[in-house]
């Protein structure tokens, strides 16, 4: 029986899209069965309409400070999905404990970097200024511990001289493309260890 899939957005929603093509090909163990925004203008949600995915938006702004109030609407939309897995595809928002401790085992994230270096935001600027000889992305397990839970994928490629945050990011972007797919088929199936993409360039 398939696993069903939620994916959570922000923005313009390349992985999710990632996502939901390969979930897609024959014999592959998940479905997606919700695309659910926290910004009503978000880019994802059209190209989920158009791949047949339902959606949802939770507009995070009228809820201010109250990260409680939000989380519990985000539930109330997930739960008529019946979602098994949640995977973060760019999803903006620091999720509470409370919210994580109901999703432990079952909530993905991909983060643009090579964890645990450069947890948080401008990854690819700070692994330029760290002088890092690589860079790359991670599909990990969600806990508590910001981009700190069990790391199940990674992909990576050589910074170049010439790198900048830009070209870099634009670099990566295809792995995270291939990488989460990937990671996701294997966490369907109940494989928790960690693999590593090989990357030609």
């Amino acid at each position: 029986m398939k696993k069903r899939v939620a994916i959570l957005i922000s923005g313009a929603g390349s992985n999710m899209e990632a996502l939901v093509r390969a979930m897609a090909r024959p014999g592959y163990p998940a479905e997606p069965v919700l695309v659910l925004s926290n910004r009503p203008g978000a880019g994802g949600l059209e190209k989920a309409r158009a791949l047949g995915v339902p959606t949802a938006v939770v507009d995070h702004r009228p809820f201010g400070e109250d990260r409680a109030a939000f989380e519990a609407a985000l539930d109330e939309a997930l739960r008529p999905a019946r979602p098994d897995i949640l995977c973060l595809a760019g999803f903006m928002r620091i999720l509470t404990e409370g919210f994580i401790a109901r999703w432990r085992g079952r909530m993905l994230n991909i983060h643009p970097s090579l964890l645990p270096r450069h947890r948080g935001l401008d990854t690819h600027a700070r692994a330029i200024a760290a002088g890092d000889s690589q860079a790359g992305c991670t599909v990990h397990e969600v806990t508590a511990e910001l981009d700190g839970g069990p790391i199940l994928g990674q992909a990576r490629l050589d910074i170049r001289p010439d790198d900048t945050p830009r070209t870099l990011a634009a670099r990566i972007l295809p792995l995270e493309h291939r990488l989460y797919p990937v990671v996701l088929e294997r966490f369907a199936r109940g494989e928790r260890g960690r693999i590593e993409l090989a990357v030609e360039e």
